[in-house]
């Protein structure tokens, strides 16, 4: 791979897994997708406009088509995330979902798009999704797993696969701008939430209080993240891409233990070194 794909892919698996550790922060938040969203579109506004008038895109039906797509699959992702975050731990649901998104989004991408698929990109694949089983406990106590939160983390993986193909297909294939295709997604889930969230603005108001600091930060890094993502598959396979993005499940298994308290064992451990080696093996092929 591309040395400065590896760079952005690094750099947004940290933005990733902070994020998404704010997000756990603040799930008791009803209107958490909302006000994040609203956030994102008020601090990238500017970006996205001076994308438009600078390269003036030339919009056609498979360009509005992979635009409204995004708009659903990263609705759906944000709102099972936020679910499981509610009913379970962020040691389980985040890497439950990190693992099976990368696994979808490599047969996605070498059975539908033909994207070349040797057998150290395979067996980096393997070890990535092997560790993160690991990482979660999922290996070896999955009866002592809540149910709910084994299904909302694998239902967030299929819609993570779902617009990892979706949105590489719209920047690799259609050239469509990383910015418009993020701002497109906070678009769509700030109007379809739009109605319940201004329900009870005394309520609305009273969350963006308590959950200020958290809302800020998905708000700015959630779209940072995913923009140096898609930069990434502009000039790196999908395939390899996707599963390089699970360096944050180390990351996210560390807030775990340090800042939320949640017990880290050996077998974690191992997951770990797994989800390293499958990462170096990906870096090296393609």
């Amino acid at each position: 791979m591309h040395p400065l794909a590896i760079a952005a892919v690094l750099l947004a698996a940290f933005t990733h897994a902070t994020w998404n550790l704010a997000a756990k922060r603040a799930s008791g938040s009803r209107h958490f997708v909302w006000l994040y969203s609203l956030g994102s579109i008020i601090l990238y506004a500017p970006a996205v406009l001076w994308v438009l008038v600078s390269t003036r895109p030339q919009l056609e039906t498979a360009h509005w088509l992979a635009l409204l797509m995004t708009g659903v699959l990263h609705m759906g992702y944000s709102l099972t995330l936020q679910a499981g975050y509610r009913v379970s731990d962020l040691s389980l649901v985040y890497p439950l979902a990190r693992g099976t998104g990368p696994l979808l989004s490599f047969l996605a991408a070498t059975f539908l798009l033909n994207e070349p698929a040797g057998l150290v990109s395979v067996l980096g694949v393997l070890l990535i999704v092997g560790g993160i089983l690991l990482v979660s406990g999922l290996a070896n106590e999955a009866h002592k797993a809540p149910r709910a939160g084994i299904a909302l983390g694998m239902l967030t993986g299929v819609f993570i696969a779902g617009y990892t193909i979706n949105d590489g297909w719209a920047v690799k294939t259609l050239m469509l701008s990383p910015f418009l295709i993020d701002f497109t997604g906070n678009l769509l889930r700030l109007f379809v939430l739009a109605p319940m969230a201004l329900k009870d603005p005394p309520a609305l108001l009273a969350e963006w209080r308590m959950y200020r600091n958290p809302i800020l930060i998905v708000a700015v890094l959630g779209p940072l993240g995913y923009i140096l993502v898609l930069y990434a598959m502009k000039v790196a396979p999908i395939g390899h891409v996707a599963p390089m993005r699970e360096l944050a499940t180390l990351i996210g298994t560390y807030f775990g233990a340090r800042l939320l308290k949640e017990q880290v064992t050996p077998i974690r451990l191992t997951g770990a070194v797994l989800i390293v080696t499958g990462v170096i093996a990906l870096a090296i092929t393609g």
